[in-house]
């Protein structure tokens, strides 16, 4: 269970350098106007790292009694990455 969290917990820490670039350019979607989408657009972005280190910190606090559950909680921020990968197959 350890080496799974530290292992995943690198790679989302790693996952923040392209993150930086996603999230700067994210901020482009307001060249048209500031509307509901893009405002929304750009929040989602911008809550990733928060997801991060929530979800780890949850997943270290309920690593021994709850194992099922903190490997669920640690899994939540590859939802960002998913949807990354998905918008990027359909939009390419």
């Amino acid at each position: 269970m350890k080496p799974y969290l530290i292992i995943s917990q690198i790679l989302y820490l790693l996952s923040l350098i392209p993150w930086i670039v996603i999230w700067g350019m994210s901020f482009m979607s307001f060249d048209a106007g500031i509307g509901i989408w893009n405002t929304s657009f750009v929040l989602i972005i911008t809550l990733y790292p928060v997801a991060i280190l929530i979800c780890s910190i949850l997943a270290w606090v309920f690593r021994l009694k709850k194992k099922r559950f903190s490997v669920i909680i640690n899994l939540v921020p590859s939802l960002w990455i998913i949807a990354f990968f998905c918008f990027m197959f359909v939009y390419s």
